[in-house]
Protein backbone atom coordinates (compact mmCIF):
# COMPACT_ATOMS: atom_id res chain seq x y z
CA UNK A 1 0.00 0.00 0.00
CA UNK A 2 0.82 3.61 -0.79
CA UNK A 3 1.36 6.46 1.64
CA UNK A 4 -1.63 7.97 -0.07
CA UNK A 5 -3.81 4.77 1.45
CA UNK A 6 -5.38 6.15 4.54
CA UNK A 7 -3.46 4.53 7.96
CA UNK A 8 -6.49 2.95 9.22
CA UNK A 9 -6.44 0.80 5.72
CA UNK A 10 -2.77 0.09 6.24
CA UNK A 11 -2.56 -1.12 9.36
CA UNK A 12 -6.08 -3.27 8.33
CA UNK A 13 -5.27 -6.74 10.42
CA UNK A 14 -5.61 -9.48 8.07
CA UNK A 15 -5.74 -12.30 11.39
CA UNK A 16 -7.66 -13.00 14.04
CA UNK A 17 -4.29 -12.34 16.52
CA UNK A 18 -3.79 -9.04 15.43
CA UNK A 19 -6.85 -7.91 15.83
CA UNK A 20 -7.76 -5.29 18.96
CA UNK A 21 -10.48 -5.99 20.30
CA UNK A 22 -13.91 -8.07 20.19
CA UNK A 23 -12.13 -10.79 22.38
CA UNK A 24 -15.58 -12.24 23.64
CA UNK A 25 -15.95 -12.81 19.70
CA UNK A 26 -12.55 -13.41 18.33
CA UNK A 27 -10.81 -14.85 21.67
CA UNK A 28 -9.63 -18.32 22.29
CA UNK A 29 -12.44 -21.01 22.06
CA UNK A 30 -14.77 -18.41 20.75
CA UNK A 31 -17.84 -19.17 18.24
CA UNK A 32 -16.59 -16.89 16.13
CA UNK A 33 -12.80 -17.85 16.37
CA UNK A 34 -13.68 -21.87 16.29
CA UNK A 35 -15.62 -21.46 12.69
CA UNK A 36 -12.91 -19.94 11.47
CA UNK A 37 -10.32 -22.29 12.58
CA UNK A 38 -12.67 -25.01 11.41
CA UNK A 39 -13.31 -23.15 8.34
CA UNK A 40 -17.31 -23.77 8.73
CA UNK A 41 -18.42 -20.06 8.83
CA UNK A 42 -22.47 -19.83 8.88
CA UNK A 43 -24.06 -16.94 7.90
CA UNK A 44 -23.64 -13.81 9.81
CA UNK A 45 -24.82 -10.36 10.44
CA UNK A 46 -21.90 -8.63 11.98
CA UNK A 47 -23.86 -5.22 14.22
CA UNK A 48 -21.88 -2.65 16.07
CA UNK A 49 -20.77 0.82 15.38
CA UNK A 50 -18.60 2.02 13.14
CA UNK A 51 -14.99 1.68 13.52
CA UNK A 52 -14.79 -1.62 15.73
CA UNK A 53 -13.98 -4.34 12.90
CA UNK A 54 -17.02 -5.75 10.91
CA UNK A 55 -15.05 -4.95 7.76
CA UNK A 56 -11.98 -6.16 9.15
CA UNK A 57 -13.19 -9.60 10.75
CA UNK A 58 -14.90 -10.44 6.96
CA UNK A 59 -11.46 -9.50 5.29
CA UNK A 60 -9.98 -12.34 8.06
CA UNK A 61 -12.60 -14.59 7.41
CA UNK A 62 -11.62 -13.88 3.65
CA UNK A 63 -7.95 -14.58 3.78
CA UNK A 64 -8.61 -17.74 5.93
CA UNK A 65 -10.92 -19.94 3.67
CA UNK A 66 -10.37 -20.57 0.39
CA UNK A 67 -13.59 -20.26 -1.22
CA UNK A 68 -14.64 -17.16 -3.46
CA UNK A 69 -14.80 -14.08 -1.65
CA UNK A 70 -17.32 -11.54 -3.32
CA UNK A 71 -17.79 -7.63 -1.44
CA UNK A 72 -20.99 -5.59 -2.72
CA UNK A 73 -21.88 -2.27 -0.80
CA UNK A 74 -25.74 -1.65 0.18
CA UNK A 75 -24.94 1.90 -0.63
CA UNK A 76 -24.05 1.41 -3.90
CA UNK A 77 -25.15 -2.34 -5.34
CA UNK A 78 -28.39 -3.09 -6.24
CA UNK A 79 -30.52 -6.45 -6.87
CA UNK A 80 -28.66 -7.11 -10.34
CA UNK A 81 -25.76 -7.22 -8.92
CA UNK A 82 -26.59 -9.58 -5.73
CA UNK A 83 -28.14 -12.00 -8.87
CA UNK A 84 -24.68 -11.40 -10.72
CA UNK A 85 -22.48 -13.20 -7.77
CA UNK A 86 -25.24 -15.71 -7.12
CA UNK A 87 -24.98 -16.61 -10.73
CA UNK A 88 -21.44 -16.71 -10.17
CA UNK A 89 -21.36 -18.72 -7.07
CA UNK A 90 -23.32 -21.29 -8.49
CA UNK A 91 -19.83 -22.15 -10.48
CA UNK A 92 -18.47 -23.08 -7.12
CA UNK A 93 -18.76 -25.41 -4.11
CA UNK A 94 -19.33 -22.59 -1.75
CA UNK A 95 -18.56 -18.68 -1.75
CA UNK A 96 -18.81 -16.01 0.67
CA UNK A 97 -20.46 -12.87 -0.11
CA UNK A 98 -19.86 -9.89 2.24
CA UNK A 99 -22.37 -7.01 2.47
CA UNK A 100 -21.45 -3.50 3.93
CA UNK A 101 -24.20 -1.76 5.28
CA UNK A 102 -26.83 -4.26 4.65
CA UNK A 103 -29.16 -2.31 6.91
CA UNK A 104 -29.28 -0.11 3.60
CA UNK A 105 -30.87 -2.63 1.54
CA UNK A 106 -34.65 -2.41 1.05
CA UNK A 107 -36.86 -5.54 1.61
CA UNK A 108 -36.84 -6.51 -2.19
CA UNK A 109 -33.17 -6.28 -2.23
CA UNK A 110 -32.71 -8.71 0.90
CA UNK A 111 -35.31 -11.16 -0.80
CA UNK A 112 -33.44 -11.73 -3.71
CA UNK A 113 -30.58 -13.28 -1.19
CA UNK A 114 -32.97 -15.34 0.68
CA UNK A 115 -32.55 -18.63 -2.00
CA UNK A 116 -29.40 -18.10 -2.30
CA UNK A 117 -28.50 -18.49 1.36
CA UNK A 118 -30.67 -20.85 1.98
CA UNK A 119 -29.50 -23.41 -0.31
CA UNK A 120 -25.86 -22.91 0.82
CA UNK A 121 -25.05 -21.37 -2.75
CA UNK A 122 -23.28 -18.30 -0.90
CA UNK A 123 -22.79 -17.60 2.98
CA UNK A 124 -23.89 -14.02 3.58
CA UNK A 125 -21.49 -12.23 5.71
CA UNK A 126 -23.49 -8.67 6.54
CA UNK A 127 -22.04 -5.46 8.17
CA UNK A 128 -24.57 -3.36 9.64
CA UNK A 129 -24.56 -0.37 12.72
CA UNK A 130 -28.71 -0.90 12.80
CA UNK A 131 -30.63 -2.95 15.44
CA UNK A 132 -30.78 -5.96 12.95
CA UNK A 133 -34.15 -6.87 14.45
CA UNK A 134 -35.22 -3.59 12.89
CA UNK A 135 -33.55 -3.12 9.71
CA UNK A 136 -33.19 -6.76 8.50
CA UNK A 137 -36.12 -8.63 7.45
CA UNK A 138 -36.71 -11.54 9.59
CA UNK A 139 -36.40 -14.46 6.98
CA UNK A 140 -33.08 -13.32 6.28
CA UNK A 141 -31.94 -12.91 10.01
CA UNK A 142 -33.56 -16.50 10.75
CA UNK A 143 -31.02 -17.50 8.66
CA UNK A 144 -27.84 -15.29 9.97
CA UNK A 145 -26.24 -15.42 13.41
CA UNK A 146 -26.05 -12.14 14.30
CA UNK A 147 -22.64 -11.62 16.37
CA UNK A 148 -22.28 -8.13 18.20
CA UNK A 149 -19.71 -5.84 18.35
CA UNK A 150 -19.07 -3.51 21.10
CA UNK A 151 -16.85 0.24 20.85
CA UNK A 152 -12.96 -0.06 21.67
CA UNK A 153 -12.25 0.75 25.42
CA UNK A 154 -9.75 3.57 26.64
CA UNK A 155 -6.70 0.46 26.91
CA UNK A 156 -6.99 -0.48 23.40
CA UNK A 157 -7.34 2.38 21.81
CA UNK A 158 -4.22 3.08 23.57
CA UNK A 159 -2.89 0.13 22.08
CA UNK A 160 -3.45 0.73 18.86
CA UNK A 161 -2.25 4.69 18.41
CA UNK A 162 0.90 2.61 19.81
CA UNK A 163 1.24 0.13 17.51
CA UNK A 164 0.53 2.48 14.87
CA UNK A 165 3.47 5.03 15.40
CA UNK A 166 5.70 1.67 16.05
CA UNK A 167 4.62 -0.06 13.18
CA UNK A 168 3.89 1.94 9.98
CA UNK A 169 6.73 3.25 8.05
CA UNK A 170 5.40 6.34 7.29
CA UNK A 171 4.78 7.53 11.01
CA UNK A 172 7.63 5.80 12.28
CA UNK A 173 10.09 7.67 10.25
CA UNK A 174 8.77 10.98 11.94
CA UNK A 175 9.86 9.86 15.05
CA UNK A 176 6.88 11.35 16.67
CA UNK A 177 6.52 11.11 20.38
CA UNK A 178 2.90 10.35 22.19
CA UNK A 179 2.77 11.62 25.11
CA UNK A 180 -0.94 11.66 25.72
CA UNK A 181 -3.71 10.38 24.32
CA UNK A 182 -7.22 11.53 25.53
CA UNK A 183 -8.28 13.81 23.06
CA UNK A 184 -7.60 11.82 20.30
CA UNK A 185 -9.88 9.07 22.16
CA UNK A 186 -12.32 11.41 22.81
CA UNK A 187 -13.10 13.13 19.43
CA UNK A 188 -12.57 9.62 18.02
CA UNK A 189 -16.07 8.51 20.16
CA UNK A 190 -14.56 4.22 20.15
CA UNK A 191 -13.94 4.51 16.60
CA UNK A 192 -10.71 2.47 15.88
CA UNK A 193 -10.58 3.46 12.11
CA UNK A 194 -11.59 7.26 13.06
CA UNK A 195 -9.36 7.62 15.72
CA UNK A 196 -5.91 6.06 13.57
CA UNK A 197 -6.91 8.84 10.66
CA UNK A 198 -7.25 11.43 12.87
CA UNK A 199 -3.37 10.40 13.90
CA UNK A 200 -2.34 10.33 10.78
CA UNK A 201 -4.05 14.12 10.53
CA UNK A 202 -1.98 15.07 13.60
CA UNK A 203 1.07 13.82 12.64
CA UNK A 204 1.21 14.98 8.75
CA UNK A 205 0.53 18.07 10.77
CA UNK A 206 3.58 17.93 12.99
CA UNK A 207 7.65 18.22 11.98
CA UNK A 208 9.66 15.50 12.69
CA UNK A 209 10.00 14.57 16.25
CA UNK A 210 7.37 16.53 17.41
CA UNK A 211 5.40 15.72 21.23
CA UNK A 212 1.42 14.95 20.36
CA UNK A 213 0.07 16.59 23.67
CA UNK A 214 -3.85 16.46 24.28
CA UNK A 215 -3.72 20.39 23.46
CA UNK A 216 -1.71 19.96 19.80
CA UNK A 217 -4.26 16.90 19.17
CA UNK A 218 -7.16 19.15 19.87
CA UNK A 219 -6.08 21.85 18.11
CA UNK A 220 -5.11 20.60 14.42
CA UNK A 221 -8.61 18.55 14.74
CA UNK A 222 -10.46 22.00 15.09
CA UNK A 223 -8.86 23.22 12.35
CA UNK A 224 -8.86 20.06 9.95
CA UNK A 225 -12.04 18.77 10.71
CA UNK A 226 -15.93 19.14 11.93
CA UNK A 227 -16.67 17.85 15.36
CA UNK A 228 -19.98 16.86 14.57
CA UNK A 229 -19.84 12.81 13.61
CA UNK A 230 -22.91 11.47 13.18
CA UNK A 231 -21.16 7.70 13.93
CA UNK A 232 -19.09 9.01 16.85
CA UNK A 233 -19.26 10.60 19.84
CA UNK A 234 -20.74 13.28 19.18
CA UNK A 235 -23.75 11.03 17.94
CA UNK A 236 -24.15 9.70 21.05
CA UNK A 237 -23.71 13.02 22.92
CA UNK A 238 -26.51 15.32 20.77
CA UNK A 239 -28.46 12.47 20.93
CA UNK A 240 -28.65 12.01 24.90
CA UNK A 241 -28.87 15.85 24.72
CA UNK A 242 -31.93 16.09 22.37
CA UNK A 243 -33.63 13.09 24.62
CA UNK A 244 -32.69 15.21 28.29
CA UNK A 245 -34.33 17.83 26.73
CA UNK A 246 -37.89 16.70 25.75
CA UNK A 247 -37.85 14.72 28.78
CA UNK A 248 -36.78 17.79 30.68
CA UNK A 249 -40.19 19.25 28.95
CA UNK A 250 -37.84 22.27 26.99
CA UNK A 251 -38.85 22.33 23.21
CA UNK A 252 -36.34 25.02 22.72
CA UNK A 253 -33.31 22.20 23.88
CA UNK A 254 -35.25 19.74 22.01
CA UNK A 255 -35.47 21.74 18.59
CA UNK A 256 -31.96 23.17 18.99
CA UNK A 257 -29.88 19.66 19.12
CA UNK A 258 -32.57 18.80 16.31
CA UNK A 259 -31.09 20.70 14.03
CA UNK A 260 -27.50 19.80 15.28
CA UNK A 261 -28.38 16.19 14.00
CA UNK A 262 -30.04 17.44 11.07
CA UNK A 263 -27.39 19.75 9.58
CA UNK A 264 -24.78 17.15 10.87
CA UNK A 265 -26.66 14.79 8.08
CA UNK A 266 -28.12 12.18 10.88
CA UNK A 267 -30.35 9.25 10.25
CA UNK A 268 -33.95 10.22 9.75
CA UNK A 269 -34.80 7.32 10.95
CA UNK A 270 -32.22 6.71 13.60
CA UNK A 271 -34.17 10.31 15.16
CA UNK A 272 -37.40 9.37 14.67
CA UNK A 273 -36.71 5.59 15.95
CA UNK A 274 -35.60 7.27 19.42
CA UNK A 275 -38.44 9.48 19.42
CA UNK A 276 -41.04 6.38 19.27
CA UNK A 277 -38.84 4.88 22.03
CA UNK A 278 -39.26 8.15 24.19
CA UNK A 279 -43.00 8.22 23.62
CA UNK A 280 -43.55 5.23 25.78
CA UNK A 281 -40.74 5.02 28.11
CA UNK A 282 -41.22 8.93 29.32
CA UNK A 283 -44.44 10.06 28.37
CA UNK A 284 -46.30 6.52 28.26
CA UNK A 285 -50.27 6.75 29.61
CA UNK A 286 -49.50 10.85 30.63
CA UNK A 287 -50.39 11.26 27.20
CA UNK A 288 -51.56 8.31 24.90
CA UNK A 289 -51.86 10.41 21.43
CA UNK A 290 -47.78 10.78 21.63
CA UNK A 291 -46.87 7.18 20.73
CA UNK A 292 -49.01 7.52 18.06
CA UNK A 293 -47.92 10.63 16.78
CA UNK A 294 -43.93 9.37 16.97
CA UNK A 295 -44.77 6.42 15.50
CA UNK A 296 -46.85 8.61 12.39
CA UNK A 297 -43.39 10.20 12.61
CA UNK A 298 -41.41 7.77 11.82
CA UNK A 299 -43.26 6.11 8.87
CA UNK A 300 -43.63 9.82 7.49
CA UNK A 301 -39.75 10.19 7.53
CA UNK A 302 -39.25 6.70 6.49
CA UNK A 303 -41.32 7.83 3.39
CA UNK A 304 -40.18 11.32 2.42
CA UNK A 305 -36.50 11.89 3.88
CA UNK A 306 -34.47 15.76 3.96
CA UNK A 307 -35.13 18.46 3.61
CA UNK A 308 -38.85 17.99 4.38
CA UNK A 309 -38.15 15.62 7.45
CA UNK A 310 -36.88 18.46 8.99
CA UNK A 311 -41.27 19.64 9.59
CA UNK A 312 -41.95 16.53 11.03
CA UNK A 313 -39.37 15.60 13.17
CA UNK A 314 -39.98 19.44 14.71
CA UNK A 315 -43.35 19.10 15.17
CA UNK A 316 -42.86 15.79 16.89
CA UNK A 317 -40.30 16.53 19.10
CA UNK A 318 -42.26 20.13 20.13
CA UNK A 319 -45.30 17.59 21.53
CA UNK A 320 -43.10 15.20 23.02
CA UNK A 321 -41.16 17.90 24.64
CA UNK A 322 -44.61 19.65 25.76
CA UNK A 323 -46.33 16.61 26.61
CA UNK A 324 -46.89 15.62 30.89
CA UNK A 325 -44.26 13.00 31.42
CA UNK A 326 -44.95 9.71 33.13
CA UNK A 327 -42.30 6.59 33.21
CA UNK A 328 -44.78 4.38 35.08
CA UNK A 329 -45.48 1.71 32.29
CA UNK A 330 -41.34 1.63 32.04
CA UNK A 331 -41.13 1.26 35.39
CA UNK A 332 -44.38 -1.57 35.40
CA UNK A 333 -42.36 -4.04 33.06
CA UNK A 334 -39.03 -3.78 34.55
CA UNK A 335 -40.69 -4.43 37.91
CA UNK A 336 -42.73 -7.54 36.63
CA UNK A 337 -39.78 -8.82 35.05
CA UNK A 338 -37.92 -8.46 37.93
CA UNK A 339 -40.84 -10.53 39.67
CA UNK A 340 -40.22 -13.08 37.10
CA UNK A 341 -36.65 -13.42 37.51
CA UNK A 342 -36.85 -13.89 40.98
CA UNK A 343 -40.22 -15.92 41.68
CA UNK A 344 -39.79 -18.22 38.46
CA UNK A 345 -42.38 -19.40 36.23
CA UNK A 346 -45.11 -19.36 39.24
CA UNK A 347 -48.34 -21.19 38.50
CA UNK A 348 -51.51 -19.97 36.46
CA UNK A 349 -54.58 -20.14 39.08
CA UNK A 350 -56.72 -22.37 37.89
CA UNK A 351 -59.77 -19.79 37.17
CA UNK A 352 -57.60 -18.52 34.81
CA UNK A 353 -56.42 -21.27 32.66
CA UNK A 354 -57.89 -22.45 29.57
CA UNK A 355 -60.11 -25.45 29.30
CA UNK A 356 -60.49 -26.48 25.54
CA UNK A 357 -60.95 -30.41 26.57
CA UNK A 358 -63.51 -32.63 28.85
CA UNK A 359 -60.19 -33.96 30.83
CA UNK A 360 -59.05 -30.04 31.50
CA UNK A 361 -62.76 -29.06 32.56
CA UNK A 362 -63.24 -32.19 34.76
CA UNK A 363 -59.30 -30.92 36.29
CA UNK A 364 -61.27 -27.85 37.21
CA UNK A 365 -59.48 -25.34 34.82
CA UNK A 366 -61.43 -22.52 34.41
CA UNK A 367 -64.23 -23.58 36.61
CA UNK A 368 -64.32 -20.16 39.18
CA UNK A 369 -63.50 -17.72 36.35
CA UNK A 370 -65.65 -14.61 36.85
CA UNK A 371 -66.65 -13.27 33.03
CA UNK A 372 -66.54 -9.44 34.02
CA UNK A 373 -69.13 -8.33 31.15
CA UNK A 374 -71.82 -10.34 33.22
CA UNK A 375 -71.30 -8.06 36.37
CA UNK A 376 -71.97 -3.94 37.20
CA UNK A 377 -69.41 -1.82 35.42
CA UNK A 378 -68.13 -4.39 33.44
CA UNK A 379 -66.29 -5.54 36.70
CA UNK A 380 -65.71 -8.10 39.35
CA UNK A 381 -62.96 -8.34 42.03
CA UNK A 382 -61.46 -11.93 41.60
CA UNK A 383 -57.46 -12.61 41.44
CA UNK A 384 -55.11 -12.46 37.97
CA UNK A 385 -51.89 -13.19 39.88
CA UNK A 386 -50.09 -16.60 40.98
CA UNK A 387 -50.85 -17.21 44.39
CA UNK A 388 -47.28 -16.47 45.23
CA UNK A 389 -47.89 -12.49 44.11
CA UNK A 390 -51.57 -11.72 45.27
CA UNK A 391 -51.92 -8.39 45.96
CA UNK A 392 -48.23 -7.18 44.63
CA UNK A 393 -48.99 -3.74 43.02
CA UNK A 394 -46.46 -3.67 40.20
CA UNK A 395 -48.04 -0.73 38.24
CA UNK A 396 -48.59 2.99 39.92
CA UNK A 397 -50.10 5.84 37.90
CA UNK A 398 -48.20 8.76 38.63
CA UNK A 399 -49.16 12.39 39.21
CA UNK A 400 -50.53 14.07 36.03
CA UNK A 401 -54.08 14.71 34.54
CA UNK A 402 -54.74 11.27 32.67
CA UNK A 403 -52.98 8.98 35.36
CA UNK A 404 -55.02 10.58 37.80
CA UNK A 405 -57.82 9.32 35.86
CA UNK A 406 -56.34 6.42 35.92
CA UNK A 407 -56.06 6.09 40.07
CA UNK A 408 -59.48 7.00 40.12
CA UNK A 409 -60.31 3.81 38.34
CA UNK A 410 -58.09 1.69 40.19
CA UNK A 411 -58.93 2.70 43.10
CA UNK A 412 -62.49 2.53 43.07
CA UNK A 413 -62.07 -1.48 41.86
CA UNK A 414 -59.05 -2.52 43.10
CA UNK A 415 -58.50 -0.41 46.64
CA UNK A 416 -58.54 -3.46 48.88
CA UNK A 417 -56.78 -5.85 46.81
CA UNK A 418 -53.60 -3.74 46.06
CA UNK A 419 -54.13 -0.21 47.77
CA UNK A 420 -54.30 2.21 45.61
Amino acid sequence: MTQLTPLAERLRPTSLDDLVGQQHLTGKGSILRVAIENKKIPSIILWGPPGVGKTTIAGIIAHSLSQPFYTLSAISSGVKEIREVIEEAKHHNGSILFIDEIHRFNKGQQDALLGAVEKGIITLIGATTENPSFEVNSALLSRAQVFVLKNLNEEEMVQLLQAAIKKDAHLSSKNIVLKETESLIRISGGDARKLLNLLELVCDNLPNQAVITDEVAMNIAQQKIALYDKTGEQHYDIISAFIKSMRGSDPNGAVYWLARMIEGGEDVKFIARRMVIFASEDIGNANPNALLLATSTFQAVSMIGYPESRIILSQCAIFLATSPKSNASYMAIDEAISLVKQKGDLPVPLHLRNAPTKMMKEMNYGKEYKYAHQYENNFVLQEFLPSALSGTRIYTPQKNTREEEVRKFLKERWKDMYGY
